[in-house]
């Protein structure tokens, strides 16, 4: 098992933010889930330094594994969104692991 991947299982179980390069950009992420989607990892996970406009409610994004590097566990912590139910995003999508 990749480094990359323990790393976001033990974010998802311990509920502490991660940092890594994604499209170029450092970010933080919330991951609430691990998922399988056409053979390829995803997680789902809320970026917590994104602006949301007054009207928008905070939700996940789905952050491919492949194009997330660098990635590292912060001493924060996060809590799960209240919406958030633990399934997959879509229909054919195979969870692996959830908050």
């Amino acid at each position: 098992m990749s480094d990359l991947r323990l790393t976001i299982m033990e974010a998802i179980t311990t509920r502490r933010l991660v940092e890594a390069r994604y499209n170029g950009a450092v970010i933080r992420l919330a991951p609430h889930l691990l998922f399988e989607r056409r053979g390829d990892l995803f997680i789902s996970a809320l970026n917590p330094e994104k602006a949301w406009r007054s009207d928008e409610e905070p939700r996940l994004g789905q952050f491919k594994l492949a194009g997330l590097a660098d990635a590292k566990l912060t001493p924060d912590s996060f809590d799960l969104l209240p919406s958030y139910d633990g399934a997959a995003p879509r229909e054919d999508d195979v969870a692996i692991l959830s908050a």
